[in-house]
């Protein structure tokens, strides 16, 4: 009975942190495609007064958050075109507490900002389609998948 305990004991002590950060990996892979990728784009109702306002209206709802972020970037492009910038990633992020990469590609981008001509409880967003590179954030150093969007590159 005693190394039945030790065993189990001694699985949870080093599978446990394994099993916990494989998770936050799956979540945050997840999220990042559920709220950063739209490709194709999708075309929201006249009702949604816009593209942004649609999306954040869905965002808001499936992160179950009423707050208003202040802007949030969509990637008008395949998941699998994205996800293979994260396969190496030589830099750490501090600021981040996560491995980052810069995408070698331009990608069409809705960039989704506050509107700041609104009250900001009312979640009114203004859109601007771009195309630029971006700096994400990656589940870890290799072979990792995209978990968020640092912000654009501005070429400076």
């Amino acid at each position: 009975m005693a190394p039945a305990v030790t065993r189990l004991l001694f699985l949870q002590l080093v599978l446990g942190p394994t099993l916990v950060m494989d998770i936050k990996t799956q979540i945050g892979k997840k999220n990042f495609y559920a709220l950063n990728i739209d490709y194709p784009r999708v075309t929201f109702p006249k009702g949604f007064q816009g593209y942004c306002n649609g999306l954040m209206s869905y965002m808001r709802g499936k992160v179950q958050n009423s707050d208003c972020p202040k802007i949030h970037y969509v990637i008008h492009a395949p998941w699998k075109v994205i996800q293979r910038f994260c396969k190496y990633s030589d830099s750490f992020c501090d600021n981040y507490n996560e491995y980052c990469t810069l995408t070698e590609d331009a990608f069409p981008i809705t960039v989704c900002s506050l509107s700041h001509q609104k009250p900001p409880t009312s979640c009114y967003y203004d859109s601007a389609l771009t195309n630029q590179k971006l700096y994400l954030l990656c589940s870890r150093k290799y072979e990792a998948d995209p978990i968020g969007i640092i912000s654009l590159y501005s070429g400076v």
